[in-house]
């Protein structure tokens, strides 16, 4: 077994991951992938589903099927223990505004598909990924000053998170399910992110551009002031993880670093890895100024912390994008 894992849970959870039947729809993804890694490194039995054309290794499962389709939902949700559905739709504020339908429909047929096959299936316990995208407009976002009369940030996306949030939540009211649990990422970066320039994230589009810099120079839309919060990828699989094993009482839990940082800042820790120079076009918008999660519920419930800072973060996705440039290319493009 992976020494590893004993740094980011406890004997209670790796013994009961230990054997398990383990179902992770997007696992080719970035959250995905580890959320696969740290599973087979516990000794589970896992099977990943994916739209992506990318191998998976290390005695993973793997197939290739669609979550809008019901039957095949139902089918790959016998005799699963443990279901963490992470798969999603990502992409820029740009693509959100331009292409709404493409985030909107298929997040819709998914969610609603794979967890009623799971509830069907009896699957033991289930994970849910929703969003930081489906808060309403905050600098600090807290699970207990959610407003579900206000439209969230991520206006579409936002919607079709919070449906299957509400999905959850008619489960739990009809049927007195407690075996689901709820997850709201924050901007989550590392290896095997979408790193299309067109309709990628914050720090995946910044590392594109860097490496094609021409003249060592990359353009910054805003002042670089706003702030985010930033957790690397394996965090973000070992809150998800726990979150399934531990249970939230079908509750909603943050999945973050917990504090702002800024794009200037950001931009200073990747100017440590690759020597580069900035120009900030102050005629283009920055976004919101603030978007930070409360991790109160989280450490709370959970034991949730983080592992890895920035630089450690980033520092691993620079090196892994480096020898990696093609491969989002192989990944299924809803846009």
């Amino acid at each position: 077994m992976n020494k590893e894992i004993f740094n980011y849970f406890s004997k209670n959870i790796i013994q009961r991951v230990k054997g398990s039947s383990c179902l992770v729809t997007g696992g080719t993804g970035m959250i995905g992938r580890e959320v696969v890694r740290l599973l087979r490194a516990m000794g589970a039995k896992v099977t990943c589903v994916s739209l992506d054309r990318i191998k998976i290794k290390n005695g993973t499962k793997f197939i290739y099927g669609d979550l809008s389709d019901f039957n095949f939902c139902k089918k790959i949700c016998r005799n699963v223990d443990y279901l963490f559905h992470i798969a999603g739709i990502k992409g820029s504020v740009i693509v959100t505004k331009k292409k709404p339908a493409s985030f909107f429909v298929p997040l819709l047929m998914m969610n609603t598909n794979i967890l009623e096959a799971a509830r069907l299936n009896k699957v033991k316990k289930i994970v849910y990924t929703s969003s930081i995208g489906a808060y309403s407009p905050s600098k600090i976002f807290s699970e207990k000053k959610d407003n579900l009369d206000k439209p969230p940030m991520d206006l579409f996306p936002g919607w079709a998170k919070r449906m299957a949030e509400l999905q959850i939540k008619a489960y739990q009211t009809q049927y007195k399910l407690k075996n689901m649990s709820i997850v709201r990422p924050s901007n989550i970066y590392g290896p095997g992110d979408n790193f299309d320039e067109k309709n990628a994230m914050v720090i995946p589009s910044l590392i594109s551009k860097i490496t094609k810099a021409k003249n060592n120079t990359i353009n910054v839309w805003g002042d670089g002031k706003a702030e985010r919060d930033f957790l690397f990828s394996t965090d973000c699989a070992i809150g998800i993880i726990k979150a399934c094993i531990i249970g939230t009482r079908m509750k909603v839990i943050n999945i973050g670093l917990g504090k702002g940082i800024k794009i200037r800042t950001l931009i200073s820790s990747l100017q440590k890895i690759k020597n580069f120079k900035v120009k900030y076009d102050l005629n283009k918008p920055s976004g919101f100024p603030k978007r930070v999660m409360n991790m109160e519920r989280a450490k709370k419930m959970i034991g949730f912390k983080s592992h890895f800072s920035l630089e450690e973060g980033l520092k691993i996705t620079w090196d892994w994008f480096q020898k990696n440039k093609k491969q989002h290319l192989k990944r299924k493009n809803y846009f």
